[in-house]
């Protein structure tokens, strides 16, 4: 019975809590170089195991591409770990001896993780480096969707981890996947932190759990292309992500948006490379395949290509083509051009300058995306700036992929899978996550002064100042002033 099901799923996630708790008491006694054993021996495993569990995640979900599943393997692994391997996470981390401050890193304890289907296995990969890395247990939450490829990975991760010396229960998967279990694990006391990566109601309840919570809303990037940009550069720069994965990557490109003075040129490489720009009538159609009647995404076209996605709406296209585009002149949460679509699918708007773009694109962002990522394609260091100052992103990428710029595999940005959005996004941090994000730093401070002292050092004054409102007038007002007042008054009065 299902009934039966949701009890036993909650019990299975007891159990694992209980196996956590205990193993990250242990953990959090080992060195750091026995944790950098165990997850040099997790990024091995799962880096000699990318490629099956690459092709498992899209034989399982049917989202993407595994040859690009394999590379998103590789940098929640291998490249993860070359990032971390070198990072002070536990003991003490550094000492300021003038200002007698001696800090000392503090694992949460139990890391929870959810793990979404558009990157199954890579998130997993990374998500257990980062967590040990720190001297963390790890339980993951699996998404039913990807379920088979989620435990196998967090079984090789199990295996390697137990045979670098990490304690039985370090990571833990619920295999009794319910919406009851993943509730059950997002709301136990013994939680230290929440990593939660998926769909937008899945984050929600991560921060509304009660427990400390690090959260990715969706993504919905705009693209500009200025009118000082290398133009074929920035197409092929921005079809190569949109197309990585069938763009199931949040920091993806979802829009494009050109000065009037570049368009056609820009329109005639987007034509060039791959795009088609969809007629009205075909606009409409395709639009109707992106979103569901409740207006949230259909996961029918998510990691799917563009000749499947117009095939779903009865579109005929030219042979070859890589990615659908449609003029666009509003932004909307009904309009699904101005909208995440983790599909190669682009929302293309043109606007008189690049102050009419800016607003634009805080337009698109404020419409959904706000506090996650943009690209700016452009040579205009002013420009660049100005963007900079004035969108409301946590990582605004200058020329380069966002798919892969984002997550840090083409830019000098921390490889993560975990992209925080900052206050704006409603998430906790704007960082890419790393193991700095997964302790607490306690602070040992030396007493540098005396209680008496401070009296010492304390300025001087005449008398006490003022205390409420008609004293602070009073004393800002002169004899004189309240003479010549009061012989205004008297004048008008006719006195």
């Amino acid at each position: 019975m299902t009934f039966d099901r949701d009890l036993q799923s909650i019990q299975q996630v007891r159990d694992l809590i209980a196996a956590a708790k205990a193993a990250g008491q242990q953990l959090a006694a080992f060195s750091q170089e026995q944790l950098d054993a165990i997850v040099a021996e997790i990024a091995r495993d799962c880096a000699a195991n990318s490629q099956r569990l690459a092709q498992m995640a899209v034989e399982e979900t049917g989202f993407g591409i595994w040859q690009d599943k394999l590379l998103k393997n590789q940098l929640g692994s291998t490249m993860t770990y070359e990032s971390v391997k070198n990072m002070r996470t536990v003991g003490v981390l550094g000492e300021d001896k003038a200002r007698g401050i001696l800090e000392v890193g503090v694992p949460m304890g139990v890391v929870a993780a959810l793990i979404p289907s558009t990157n199954p296995t890579s998130t997993v990969m990374y998500k257990a480096i980062i967590a040990l890395k720190a001297g963390n247990a790890i339980i993951f939450s699996p998404h039913p969707g990807a379920k088979n490829c989620i435990v196998e990975t967090a079984r090789i991760i199990t295996e390697a981890a137990r045979r670098a010396g990490a304690p039985e229960g370090a990571v833990g998967c619920i295999t009794l996947t319910t919406f009851e279990a993943t509730s059950a694990l997002l709301k136990h006391r013994d939680v230290g932190i929440i990593l939660a990566t998926g769909g937008e109601a899945m984050v929600r309840a991560a921060y509304s759990s009660g427990n400390p919570a690090i959260g990715v809303g969706p993504g919905n990037g705009p693209a500009y292309i200025e009118k000082s940009a290398d133009i074929p550069l920035a197409v092929r720069r921005i079809f190569e992500s949109k197309t990585f994965d069938n763009g199931t990557v949040c920091a993806s490109e979802q829009s494009i948006v050109t000065e009037s003075c570049i368009s056609r040129q820009v329109e005639a490489e987007l034509k060039k490379q791959g795009g088609y720009f969809l007629t009205p009538e075909e606009s409409a159609r395709v639009g109707k395949t992106l979103l569901r009647p409740g207006g949230s995404m259909n996961p029918q076209i998510v990691g799917k290509p563009a000749s499947f996605i117009a095939q779903l709406a009865g579109v005929e296209l030219p042979q070859n083509t890589r990615v659908l585009l449609s003029q666009q002149t509003e932004v909307s949460p009904a309009n699904p051009y101005s909208r995440e679509k983790l599909c190669p699918v682009l929302g293309f708007y043109v606007e008189q300058d690049w102050e009419a773009a800016c607003l634009r694109c805080i337009e698109i962002l404020q419409n959904e995306g706000v506090g996650h990522t943009m690209v700016i394609h452009s040579q205009d260091e002013a420009v660049i700036r100005e963007f900079a100052l004035k969108k409301p992103v946590s990582r605004l990428l200058v020329n380069t992929p966002g798919a892969l710029g984002g997550v840090g595999a083409t830019t000098g940005l921390p490889p993560a899978l975990t992209l925080g959005c900052g206050a704006v996004g409603g998430s906790a941090t704007s960082d890419n996550i790393t193991p700095l994000n997964l302790i607490n730093i306690r602070r040992v401070a030396w007493g540098l002064k005396e209680a008496h002292q401070l009296r010492q050092d304390a300025p001087a004054t005449a008398a006490a100042p003022p205390s409420s409102g008609a004293a602070l007038m009073a004393a800002a007002i002169s004899p004189e002033d309240i003479e010549a007042i009061t012989r205004a008054v008297m004048a008008r009065l006719g006195r």
